[in-house]
């Protein structure tokens, strides 16, 4: 199947807010080929669908802190951010042939990213574990160097004593 959109461009339009990936009302009204207005009044008629961890409201500040990557938001006085569940959940409000084909490339796309972050976690897990590793082996590295240096450096002031008969 032919993807609509491509998914670089849904992942542009993720965003992290309040500690969670999100997309703006806006971006999902484009993406799903109506306006924002549209997708709003739908969400209105169906808000029961939408608890706060599917759908939250922006504040001025995040707004702002938006605008300065997104442009269009600044004029924007109320901007609805939707949460992956919410991105879903939008499905069962907007029933267009092409919303659901936009939401279908969006659900895989928070998806890949999901994987994708996973991912890196295990990997910085992984690089920690063996920075700790060599951390342990150059402490001991360390260790036989200066012995190493003890037996080369004769003691300061102290003869050997030989053993055997001495003339």
């Amino acid at each position: 199947m032919k993807e609509l959109i491509p998914k670089e461009i849904i992942e542009s339009k993720i965003f992290v807010i309040r500690g969670q990936r999100v997309m703006v009302d806006r971006d999902l009204a484009i993406l799903y080929g109506i306006e924002t207005k549209v997708l709003n009044q739908s969400v209105k008629r169906n808000i029961e669908r939408f608890p706060l961890d599917f759908m939250f409201s922006l504040t001025k500040e995040e707004i702002k802190r938006m605008s300065q990557i997104v442009t269009s938001l600044k004029f924007s006085k109320n901007i609805n951010a939707f949460t992956q569940q919410g991105v879903a959940m939008l499905s069962s409000v907007l029933r267009s042939k092409k919303a659901v084909q936009a939401n279908i490339i969006i659900m895989r796309t928070f998806v890949k990213l999901r994987h994708f972050i996973s991912a890196h976690k295990e990997l910085a897990f992984k690089l920690k574990e063996l920075e700790q590793k060599i951390e342990k082996r150059d402490k001991e590295i360390q260790a036989i160097f200066e012995a190493i240096r003890q037996l080369i450096q004769p003691g300061k002031g102290s003869r050997k004593k030989r053993n055997g008969f001495h003339p």
